[in-house]
């Protein structure tokens, strides 16, 4: 990854219980070029995060006096950080924990132990994407949706649906092929990428919230294979 240009460099929060990966995270980050800043638990992020206006934010899930699940929802519902990029770090591999972090607002969930190459490479995307939108291909006009790739907005008759990131590219990537019938596995690796740990109920839970903001028949079900775009 190319290192973010300073004075205009890319501000990650890292919000952890365990100062080993705090400071392991800090030299990594740091190295690159970010700006960075650390806060041992939820409680103390919330302090801290108005202040440093973090792009990006790395959260524990078990932490002490705030977990990262509350934090998450709390930071979400401050229009400063609606659309900032939020990942979870956990060691915690139960699916509810995941699918709590999802409905929460994480955009990403990322297993320990940490890879750094892994976790530098997942940021690298999305400053390269928040950078140079205009790389992503221009709209997708179906069904009654105008899909904005470049913008990441999507339009109902004319009415704006805002959608976060992770949600936004799975109603775009089913939308680009809607003839095509997609498996969890497949979505999964195509939106989440292989660095990332999640489950595939991941998918069905953000189809979910989808169909909650654009209708329940953009996306049809295919029982026991998966989804796809429906054009009827």
């Amino acid at each position: 990854m190319q290192a973010p240009a300073n004075p205009n460099a890319y501000k990650v929060l890292v919000v952890d219980d365990d100062p080993d990966i705090v400071e392991l995270l800090e030299y990594n980050l740091r190295k690159e070029g970010y700006s960075v800043s650390s806060a041992p638990d939820g409680r103390r992020a919330l302090e801290v995060a108005p202040q440093f206006a973090p792009d990006i934010i790395l959260l524990d899930v078990m932490m002490p006096h705030l977990d990262g699940i509350a934090t998450c929802r709390h930071l979400r519902e401050l229009p400063k950080f609606k659309d900032t990029y939020i990942i979870f770090l956990t060691a915690r591999a139960e699916e509810f924990s995941e699918v709590a972090a999802f409905e929460a607002g994480a955009d990403d969930f990322i297993a320990k132990p940490i890879k750094p190459r892994a976790l530098l490479s997942r940021l690298a995307a999305f400053v390269r994407r928040d950078r140079d939108p205009q790389s992503v291909q221009d709209t997708i006009e179906i069904n009654g949706l105008k899909i904005d790739r470049t913008g990441f907005s999507v339009y109902q008759e004319g009415r704006k649906i805002t959608l976060p990131k992770k949600e936004f590219e799975l109603l775009a990537f089913l939308a680009a092929t809607p003839h095509k019938v997609f498996g969890r596995e497949e979505l999964l690796q195509n939106i989440w990428g292989n660095d990332v740990f999640v489950l595939a109920r991941t998918v069905d839970v953000h189809v979910r919230k989808v169909r909650e903001k654009v209708g329940d028949h953009h996306i049809q079900t295919i029982k026991g294979v998966g989804y796809k775009f429906n054009t009827d």
